[in-house]
Parts: structure tokens; sequence; C-alpha cells
């Protein structure tokens, strides 16, 4: 079992960072292989739709994402995490996002998704279904806890008051690790979904 981590954060041991941990310990109880990247403080421009990438099954920008993507296409599960700005991810965050997933040709069906926020105080929910529609558009399972995934406070030391933040990220390691074992033992017995093949229309007219 490989697990990508995704620290979004500028900060590398800030309050994304205590979230993060809480989960790797979960982790490495159970024997769980996984990597965590911090990313915020990378120089990422975002997606220009030049089409490379369609040709040479890479990012036409050789940087991070395409670093990335190898680990990626290798991980069972892909943990992204982000602060909140203006109810927002970080946007170098969602630079990496955007061309991660739409530069890379390979099948994302049944890799587990999960994302993770914090914030000192609101945005959380919107930041939360922004991450995970790159989970859904990919055939991604997303893994859920016991609330939306989030964890409250300012800075990383007061992060660690937040005792049902903290659990929410311990339940929620729990379920992504299950979720992979889940998908695992279904491959075996039943093999991944047969795919169609894709239909693609501007609303009523093929493209």
């Amino acid at each position: 079992m490989k697990i990508l981590i995704l620290n979004g954060s500028p900060h590398k041991n800030g309050t994304t960072y205590s979230a993060i941990h809480e989960m790797e310990k979960i982790f490495s109880e159970s024997g769980a292989e996984f990597e965590t990247i911090h990313v915020g403080t990378d120089n990422i421009r975002g997606c220009v739709a030049c089409g490379s990438c369609r040709k040479n099954g890479r990012c036409v920008f050789d940087d991070a994402v395409n670093e990335i993507a190898v680990k990626f296409q290798e991980a069972d599960a892909l943990v992204v995490a982000s602060p909140v700005y203006y109810a927002s991810a970080n946007a170098t965050l969602i630079a990496l996002l955007d061309r991660l997933f739409y530069s890379t040709p390979f099948p994302k069906t049944m890799k587990v998704g999960c994302a993770v926020v914090t914030a000192r105080r609101g945005g959380i929910t919107s930041t939360f279904d922004e991450l995970n529609k790159y989970f859904s558009i990919s055939g991604m399972p997303i893994a859920s806890g016991q609330y939306w995934n989030g964890l409250h406070s300012p800075d990383s030391e007061l992060g660690q008051q937040d005792e049902e933040g903290l659990q929410m990220m311990r339940t929620l390691a729990r379920n992504l690790i299950f979720l992979v074992k889940s998908i695992a033992l279904g491959k075996e017995k039943f093999s991944l979904p047969k795919p169609e093949p894709r239909i693609a229309t501007n609303f009523c007219r093929k493209i």
C-alpha cells in the first residue's frame, strides 16, 4: 500500500502539517508506506492549455508536477492538504493539481482520494469541496471521516488543542487504509469496472 501526501501549505511545519502528521501516525501503525511532499513554496505555474501533454504524456513545464506524476501513478491513495486562503485552497497547490490531473494519461480509477483542510476559522467546507472535485472527476473513491476533514487553528501549536479535529484526522486515516485494502481485494476478485469508450459532447453535439 502506497500513500502519497501533498502538503500545500507554504509553512512546512504549520497547522496543515499538524493535521497530516496525525494521519501519518496511523499510517505508520498500520504498516502503510507513505511519502509526504511539501509543495507550498514551489514555483509552480498554472496550466496554459497548450495540449502538449496529450502528445507527450507529461506536462511541457518540467517542474515538480512531472516528478509528482510518477509517484502518483504508483500510489494507491492521494492525500491533498491545504490551508484556506479566501475560502479557497492555496493557489500554488491548485496550479499543481490542475496540471497534475490534466497532464497525466494513466487511469486514476479506484485510487483513493482524500482532502484535508486547515483554517483559523472559516472557509474549510468550500475549500474541502474544491479539492474533492479533482477526485470525483477522475473516478477516484473519496475517503471520508466523521465530519468534514478539517483542523482549526492559527498555528501548529494551538492546533494540538483542537481535539476533535485531530480525532477526525485519525479516523480519516483509518478509513482511508480500510478503503484501499477493500479496493485491492475487490480488484483481485472482481477486477476493475470495465470502462466504456469516452463520449465527449458540448451539451448536445459531439466535440
